[in-house]
């Protein structure tokens, strides 16, 4: 009786992403996720200390800036083991922005709102102000401004980190129609 012998072949489809791209967009989504992780621990800190409520977008945004890390940890793990497949970016890159987004949202409210937003207190009570010499006063002033320029720094790079997350979804949606080769 003859027998039949039955081969398959695996053939793994490799995926060529444009290296400095993907290394500049690594930075900026380090640098937003970090910055937006230290600015809103601070914030919470800062609430605590002064026995006032902490809204909910401060650990709202502490979170998925944890998840924003984590994602880039994972992210740099499959890059080293040359496994990093388009379709997983797209869906967290997605994911990631649209949490990202909602944070940018309320912080633009918080931060440009109508009655009473940060920005207008900060540029009316504090920028507009000028404290010098070793005094309490000036102390408090660098407090303030101090946080007034945090805040500025959470709204840019919220603005930075959606922009980039876009970006990622279209860099990997063209990784997968192999426009990089």
């Amino acid at each position: 009786m003859p027998t039949t012998e039955v081969v398959t072949v695996q053939r793994r489809r490799k995926y060529h992403w444009p290296e400095a791209q993907l290394n500049f967009w690594l930075l900026i989504i380090w640098v937003a996720a970090g910055l937006s992780l230290g600015v809103f621990a601070n914030f919470i800190t800062i609430q605590q200390q002064m026995n006032l409520g902490i809204p909910w977008l401060f650990p709202y945004m502490v979170t998925i800036s944890a998840l924003a890390i984590i994602f880039l940890i994972i992210f740099m793990v499959l890059i080293m083991q040359r496994q990093l497949l388009p379709g997983i970016v797209m869906v967290f890159s997605f994911i990631l922005f649209v949490l990202w987004l909602a944070g940018l949202i309320e912080t633009a409210i918080e931060f440009l709102g109508p009655n009473g937003g940060v920005n207008g207190n900060c540029n009316l009570y504090v920028l507009g102000q000028s404290f010098t010499g070793v005094s309490i006063d000036t102390l408090a002033y660098l407090e303030q401004k101090s946080i007034c320029q945090s805040w500025q720094a959470a709204f840019a790079f919220e603005v930075v980190g959606c922009v980039f997350f876009i970006w990622m979804i279209v860099m990997a949606s063209q990784v997968n129609r192999d426009q990089y080769e």
